[in-house]
């Protein structure tokens, strides 16, 4: 029964491994999930996708191996053996009110809901609208769609609406989690996780479990340990590129923004225009009384710093590669020139891109600027971050 299902997902590239298929099927067999649909369908998650990205390609895997009941006719619904009617009848008596369950045993149960239901499927001709007891939309009936019954079988409908029929399989949790979507704030955390590097600091203060068994063992004695919290120790030095085509991406900076303050203790940021020059700037209100000089950041943080460019690397070719080729100032150096100096002092360096990588081919700028970072330029989808924070962590 569930060699299909894992070979579905294998179709769908979701990395499953035999022996992950294996846990699956040894938690099953030890009764963990017996008729618990919800449950079941955790434990196959649980068991089988180890990355967040691939949730929403499992959900519809999972759909289409154990649901994937508004596609097929009535007739098969009622027919579906995969599905054991006990789950079914666990399910609804976890999910229904008492005052529901009575209504259900008023038509004696799961197996006079599904008599019912084959006799008005040989007496019914055409479609019904409305009413409580033919197959049909809009009513009470307790099969149909686009209607209410507490215990009812959904049939032809696109979708759920009152989260009620009994065969319900196909809720997707998870489908901002691909891998070529633009990302919230949640989403780049998670992608920003794979850049952290544990040290522990401070005050000893949190319980070192193992360390307390440890010495009492040795001791004979209650011997409790102590140890210093463990805190993320990467230091991130961030550049923002803001005004003109970047105005186009400030919701997804601004989440990245977000998610980085959230993930790393020592973060640093500057703003500057189009390409790195001579200064920068950390309030845009102020850019041009308050700015920087882009020489004393670099001798401020040291190359243990990780550093991330952000912007779409859209400009005219003359403000990379010549001075006096910015568009807001005379440049005595090109940008190139202090683009280089970066990459010197921080050899850990990366430039995310919020534009779409297939458009990248269509502007000059972007190919000299990865020509710049040595192909160290990724796009601001879940798979860019992650492809950009292995290469961080390298």
């Amino acid at each position: 029964m569930f060699l299909p299902f894992f070979e579905t997902l294998r179709a769908a590239r979701i990395p499953v491994s035999l022996r992950e298929y294996l846990s699956f099927l040894e938690g099953v067999s030890r009764g963990l999930v017996t008729y618990d649909v919800d449950g079941f369908y955790y434990l196959a998650r649980a068991a089988m996708v180890k990355d967040e990205r691939h949730m929403d390609r499992f959900d519809q895997c999972f759909a289409h191996a154990f649901g994937g009941l508004e596609q097929i006719t009535p007739e098969q619904v009622l027919e579906a053996a995969e599905i054991p009617p006990e789950w079914l009848e666990k399910l609804a008596e976890k999910h229904l009110t008492p005052e529901e369950r009575a209504e259900i045993k008023a038509l004696g149960g799961f197996d006079k809901l599904m008599e019912t239901l084959r006799e008005r499927l040989r007496e019914q001709e055409g479609r019904h609208q409305g009413g409580n007891k033919w197959i049909g939309t809009a009513g009470t009936s307790p099969f149909g769609a686009y209607g209410y019954n507490p215990e009812g079988v959904r049939i032809g409908q696109a979708e759920s609406r009152h989260r009620r029929a009994v065969k319900v399989w196909d809720k997707r949790e998870f489908r901002d989690f691909a891998g070529d979507v633009e990302l919230g704030t949640r989403n780049i955390k998670v992608a920003l996780k794979r850049l952290r590097q544990w040290a522990r600091d401070g005050a000893a203060e949190e319980l070192d479990l193992d360390g307390t068994i440890r010495a009492t063992a040795e001791q004979g004695w209650l011997d409790v340990k102590t140890r210093p919290e463990r805190r993320n120790a990467v230091k991130v030095i961030l550049f923002l590129d803001v005004g003109g085509s970047m105005d186009d991406h400030i919701k997804v900076v601004e989440e990245l923004f977000s998610a980085a303050r959230a993930e790393f203790k020592h973060l640093e940021h500057y703003y500057f225009h189009n390409c790195l020059y001579e200064s920068v700037w950390r309030d845009n209100r102020r850019r041009w009384t308050e700015q920087i000089p882009t020489h004393e950041v670099m001798n401020t943080y040291g190359s243990d710093y990780k550093c991330i460019f952000v912007g779409d690397a859209a400009m005219s070719p003359y403000e990379i590669a010549f001075a006096g080729g910015a568009n807001e100032h005379w440049n005595e150096e090109a940008g190139q020139v202090w683009l280089e100096r970066a990459r010197t002092q921080w050899p850990d360096h990366l430039w995310i891109n919020p534009t779409p990588e297939k458009l990248w081919g269509y502007t000059q700028s972007i190919g000299m600027i990865r020509e710049i970072f040595e192909g160290r330029m990724v796009p601001m989808t879940l798979e860019g971050l992650d492809r950009g924070m292995r290469e961080l962590g390298r």
